[in-house]
């Protein structure tokens, strides 16, 4: 499991902010229904949820809680964090190591991107109000992708892509950080180096996989060269 080049380009997963967005849900419907801001977002929805306040409620709630990417959902969810960041009231929560590291990765001459699920308008959003001391981290991430522009992230075909628009780096080159093993296997097979990052809230590892893949809990068990530190 050793890696097999210096690594060039850190590609980081981020987790969205779906509880925010179900927590002001109901007061958005209630007060801005009617609103032609929200309108648009409102009828992208099925008819048959985009009629009634509770129906569209229920609809989202159903979708987050089964995982589904859909894309009137995102706008809709993408809406709702860009209201709370103009009104302060959201903060894009980091660990405490990834908002120390990002800064200290871009001195060292590391290239950082993200990929995520949520659309680049979000995660640019998301590093544009972070709850760190530098709250904008946006000029330290090179580029960004999502399933729009790079394609689902289970599928190794999404890696190859991403690794293609930067054809100055080699596959060896990117190191994927993510905290879902499929997602690591499919960077693996696509050429790249990824480790699995095990947090807080996430759901137990297989005991094999540490065996298989390298495991790390937070980024500061990685080396200057982001080698998983030896003991």
């Amino acid at each position: 499991m050793a890696p097999s080049s210096p690594v060039k380009v850190v590609l980081l997963d981020i987790d969205v902010l779906f509880p925010y967005a179900l927590s002001v849900l109901p007061e958005t419907l209630k007060t801005q229904w009617d609103s032609p801001d929200f309108a648009k977002y409102r009828d992208a929805f099925p008819s048959e949820y985009s009629s009634s306040k509770d129906a569209l409620e229920a609809h989202v709630r159903d979708l987050v809680e089964r995982d589904v990417k859909i894309s009137y959902l995102k706008s809709l969810q993408g809406y709702l964090w860009a209201e709370g960041y103009a009104s302060g009231d959201l903060k894009a929560p980091l660990f405490p190591d990834v908002a120390a590291k990002l800064p200290e990765w871009q001195r060292k001459g590391f290239k950082i991107m993200i990929y995520s699920s949520g659309s680049v308008a979000a995660q640019k959003l998301f590093f544009g109000h972070t709850d760190a001391s530098q709250s904008d981290l946006t000029p330290l991430i090179s580029d960004w992708f999502d399933t729009v522009n790079a394609g689902l992230k289970t599928e190794t075909d999404s890696y190859k892509k991403i690794a293609n628009q930067h054809p100055e780096f080699s596959p060896t080159e990117w190191l994927f950080l993510s905290d879902n093993v499929k997602e690591v296997e499919a960077a693996i097979q696509a050429g790249m180096q990824s480790i699995v990052v095990q947090r807080p809230g996430n759901a137990p590892l297989s005991p094999e996989v540490p065996q298989r893949l390298r495991v790390i809990e937070t980024f500061d068990s990685l080396d200057d060269d982001l080698n998983v530190r030896t003991k």
